[in-house]
């Protein structure tokens, strides 16, 4: 098989060795045995080849180069990389989006678009997006399907983490301590022990520490913080020199104040029916009137319930609890009474066996791996005003003292109605109406205030709860050969399991438990059943057990047609299972107070978390299976020793998976499908003048079968599938005019729209531009949906006014909503279009959630049309073997959006990232002072976003990049 290294082997400036470390110059550059030193080996094709020869887009940063361009996690990895980027997002997720492609589809039952792995072995639920790297011998990022080479299929590309292996024979050890602004500490070590002539063991580490980022007016604190660790033990046994095993555990753990979520947008809403508009990203906070904690408990749906409408807290057409608020106009501060909590760990086990068979290689790996993470922070990140509800606080308590009154002199109050009411006094406000309000807890399961597990404050408090319990294993098998004819081949297997045995999204708040309260209350008083409130009395979107079963087998050939063409031809097929039991719950049952779990209420039956199954269920169970036959075929040519290029095409495949259940339910579909593409590209890679220039230049057409995004309904993450066409170009160019300079330059362009007609609702517009349509806020669920026809105004205004509601209004001008809104019950009009008396009125339709636009020529979420990066070195060698090492990077991220709506509303600004660092290295590289400043311009740059459902305002998360950092570290190896 063909091999050869050239002498520059890396596609960006991290595959020049050793950037910030003194080397003794002499000779001629470009004669220099530091150039030829500079080779990267990645294992990209599964075998050891130098970084230039693989046919196929791939980046590699070696130890030296992570230091040297400071990048210590994935949000800085993707600056430099070309059609890269990545962002957190909702739910404690990250995505990491090659060439348009990323983690798009949020839940359970997602599959990785980006296969992360760790020394080729497949991870899942990982937490590496928030450690920090240490101890890497390099970081592989392949861009394009890998589905014949890398364990699970991925359909946008591979990140590969290769930890550093212990050496035999030598000793060896490193500590490096910084300390920066924030009053970060962190500090690392690495300390490598022999043990004997055929046994190694390394050992290594991390701490960092740090305050937080993010100034928080409430109590005058700063929050945001890091207090993390990991530590990594790998043994390395050679008792021949045909036969390595290596294992390696890995552990991390993150316990702080961390935000999950970095700030809130919202362009406000005046009428409270949308709670956010359609055109900006405003610092203001979105109308509470729409969310649902204040419908449930309004004045509207009271009076319309029978309920006495002086228990209600508030009027959707009154002043909400945000409007006094003043959102701070700046990323870095908020104002919330609940300080976040963030938790997270993982546990990594692995093995891999090389046993080289005379001209053959078997390899067997199996990795264990346990994850979790729990993170809990303000949902709205503000401050409610509790002014208004003092009088219904008051009757309240005056209900809990006395009862319902009857207005009957000689019977004031309904006899035993008291116990009603004051469990609520009790558990809600049991110092008084005007004491601390307390809200349920979320972190005992199902219990809360009901059951005595609350958070009180003196502000109504509203926060969610994200967490996940995670195990997997698998275990793979790859016999490769090395014959020196011209043929050879690969063949390989893999067997995964996954499984979550718990996976929760939780939204509390006051608004909620006092609705879920009240409603319970006068719904078992009328039916005569005990006190009772309605159970859950908190949003938890839970799953109770999933299970993943895949297996793959792959193989491939390789074949010198001549010294100079190789083709390669893979195949692949894929299988995989999915099982999941889940239910969504939010005052579903009636639960008499003080009974300990919800589940076991005498009134659970009436509770059905399966519409679809005859009966009422707990659970919603189903399963699924996806298979599908992948493979690839590449031609490589050599035009000279330092020219190549090469085509290939790739079938790529990702399986579909379950959409949680709803609450209330809509018409989404319960499953989604597989993702297909197909993916055709073009490259050359080159090195030019002796050495002294590099220049990679890649082109590829992607055409996209069923791309799985997701939106939120109910409270939920759906996620549909569509088509897109993706294309794009790839130029990275590394230059070394001396051995002194080194100057790298990468520039992308990326074309990724949504393809044919694609039907959609737009959560932000359920109206969808029709000026005729009215857009409903459901006051019995805080959903929205969509009344059309010419006759839509007139209708809504005649039910309404029999419902005793106002009808339809304007939203403000520059809010892009063509449409008029109102508070009304979608199911009441849905239910009226058969009334005759509305015929003249022509046609009308209730669409929930609303109009379905078309999609067709959106830019794909994620995707930045334009990256540029630019990075400049300079080595001054000195006498005494010193030397002083400043580099400087520039990097560009061009516009993208947020969601396939796209929209100014969903538009991400283009953003610049600047790095400095300046190294002075000592004699023979023994140790290092370094200077850094990270984010020089102290840019806010946001990398994605998120838009919430209807029933919580339709407000925008935001996720950035960090604020500018700098310090001071110094370092020693042995």
């Amino acid at each position: 098989m063909r091999v050869r290294a050239s002498l520059l082997a890396g596609i960006c400036a991290s595959a020049i060795s050793f950037p910030a470390f003194a080397q003794d110059a002499t000779g001629d550059d470009l004669e220099d045995p530091r150039f030829s030193n500079n080779v990267i080996i990645v294992t990209a094709q599964r075998q050891n080849q130098s970084l230039q020869e693989v046919p196929i887009a791939v980046s590699a940063f070696d130890a030296e180069a992570l230091e040297a361009q400071q990048i210590e996690n994935a949000s800085d990895l993707q600056l430099t990389l070309p059609n890269v980027s990545f962002t957190k997002s909702n739910f404690t997720s990250a995505s990491f989006t090659i060439r348009g492609i990323g983690d798009l589809c949020v839940g359970v039952t997602c599959d990785s678009a980006t296969a992360i792995h760790t020394n080729g072995s497949p991870l899942f639920g990982t937490r590496l997006f928030e450690t920090e790297y240490f101890d890497l011998e390099r970081v592989e990022v392949l861009r394009g399907p890998q589905g014949t080479l890398f364990g699970r299929n991925a359909t946008s590309g591979v990140v590969n983490v290769v930890t550093a292996k212990p050496e035999l024979g030598t000793f060896g050890a490193a500590a490096e301590f910084e300390y920066g602004n924030y009053n970060s500490i962190k500090a690392k070590g690495m300390v490598n022990v022999p043990l004997g002539d055929t046994l190694a063991f390394r050992a290594a580490g991390f701490y960092l520490n740090r305050d937080g980022f993010t100034e928080n007016l409430y109590d005058n604190t700063d929050i945001d913080g890091r207090d993390m660790y990991a530590v990594r033990g790998s043994l390395r046994f050679e008792p021949t020199a045909d036969t390595t095993l290596d294992l390696m555990a890995f552990y991390f753990r993150e316990n702080d104040d961390r935000l999950r979520i970095q700030k809130q947008a919202c362009q406000r809403d005046p009428t409270g029916v949308l709670g956010c508009l359609n055109n900006r990203r405003d610092f203001d906070s979105t109308n509470a009137n729409s969310t649902l904690g204040t419908v449930l408990s309004s004045v509207e749906l009271f009076r319309i319930q029978g309920i006495p409408e002086a228990l209600a807290l508030g009027s959707v057409y009154g002043p909400d609890g945000y409007a006094n608020f003043d959102e701070p106009n700046d990323v870095r501060t908020v104002n919330t009474a609940f300080t976040p909590e963030y938790f997270a760990d993982e546990l990594q086990l692995q093995a891999h066996l090389d046993q080289r068979i005379g001209p053959m290689n078997l390899s067997l790996t199996g990795i264990y791996q346990e994850t979790s993470v729990d993170s809990r922070q303000d949902y709205n990140l503000g401050i409610l005003d509790r002014s208004g509800y003092a009088g219904a606080l008051n009757t309240l308590a005056f209900f809990g003292a006395n009862g319902i009154p009857t207005g009957v002199p000689a019977q004031p109050f309904v006899p035993g109605s008291s116990a009603y009411f004051a469990p609520i006094v009790d558990a809600l406000i049991p110092d008084g109406p005007n004491g601390v309000l307390c809200t349920s807890d979320n972190d005992a399961g199902n219990l809360g205030a009901f059951e005595g597990n609350s958070i009180c404050a003196d502000v109504p408090l509203a926060f969610d709860r994200s967490s996940q319990e995670q195990t997997s294993w698998s275990g793979e098998a790859i016999l490769s050969s090395d014959f020196d004819g011209p043929f050879n081949f690969l063949v390989g297997g893999i067997y995964a399991e996954s499984e979550v045995a718990e996976n929760s999204y939780y939204v509390n708040n006051f608004g909620l438990d006092y609705a879920s309260a009240i409603l319970g209350t006068f719904s078992a008083f009328g039916a005569g059943a005990p006190p009772s409130y309605l159970a859950t009395s908190m949003y938890r979107n839970n799953t109770t057990d999933f299970k993943l079963e895949s297996f793959g087998i792959f193989g491939e050939v390789y074949v010198d047609i001549t010294d100079r063409l190789q083709f390669t031809g893979g195949i692949r097929y894929n299988d995989d299972s999915k099982s999941v039991a889940a239910r969504t719950t939010y005052a579903s049952f009636l639960n008499p107070f003080g009974n300990d779990e919800p589940f076991t209420s005498p009134f659970v039956g009436s509770f059905d978390a399966d519409a679809a199954t005859p009966g009422n269920q707990l659970l919603q169970e189903r399963e699924v299976s996806f298979d599908a036959i992948t493979g690839r075929a590449v031609l490589d040519f050599a035009i000279s020793p330092d020219n190549n290029l090469y085509f290939s095409y790739s079938r790529g495949y990702k399986s579909g998976g379950i959409n949680p259940p709803l609450s209330p339910v809509f018409a989404v579909s319960e499953n989604f499908g597989s993702e297909k593409i197909d993916a055709f590209e073009i490259g050359s890679k080159n090195i030019f003048l002796n050495g002294a220039a590099q220049v990679n230049l890649t082109g590829f057409y992607y055409k996209y079968k069923g791309l799985q995004l997701s939106r939120i309904v109910a409270r939920t993450s759906v996620n549909d599938t569509i088509d897109a066409n993706i294309w794009g170009v790839e130029l990275e160019t590394i230059l070394r005019p001396s051995y002194n300079w080194m100057i790298n330059m990468n520039v992308s362009y990326l074309n990724a729209k949504v393809a044919g007609d694609q039907l959609f609702s737009n959560p932000r517009d359920p109206g969808g531009g029709d000026p005729d349509a009215v857009i409903i806020k459901d006051l019995s669920n805080g959903s929205l949906c969509a009344v059309t026809g010419a006759g839509a105004n007139a209708f809504v205004g005649a039910v309404n006014a029999g419902l005793g509601l106002q009808g339809p209004t304007a939203f403000p001008a520059d809010g892009r909503i063509a449409s008029t809104g109102a508070f009304s019950i979608c199911s009441v009009l849905d239910d009226q279009t058969a009334n005759p008396a509305f015929a003249p009125l022509g046609p009308i339709n209730v669409l929930s959630p609303g109009v379905e636009v078309n999609l067709k020529g959106n830019r794909l979420p994620q995707a930045p049309e334009y990256k540029a990066s630019v990075g400049v070195q300079y080595t001054a060698d000195f006498d005494n073997g010193m030397s002083l090492v400043p580099r400087f990077d520039l990097a560009y991220t061009g516009e993208q959006y947020g969601n396939v709506f796209n929209g100014n509303v969903n538009r991400i600004e283009p953003f610049v990232q600047a790095n400095a660092s300046i190294t002075l290295n000592g004699n023979d590289n023994r140790w290092f002072v370094r200077g850094f400043v990270q984010n020089i311009f102290d840019s806010d740059s946001v990398t994605g976003l998120y838009v919430t459902d209807a029933s919580s305002g339709n407000f925008t998360n935001i996720f950035t990049l960090d604020p500018r950092r700098y310090g001071i570290a110094v370092g020693a190896k042995f």
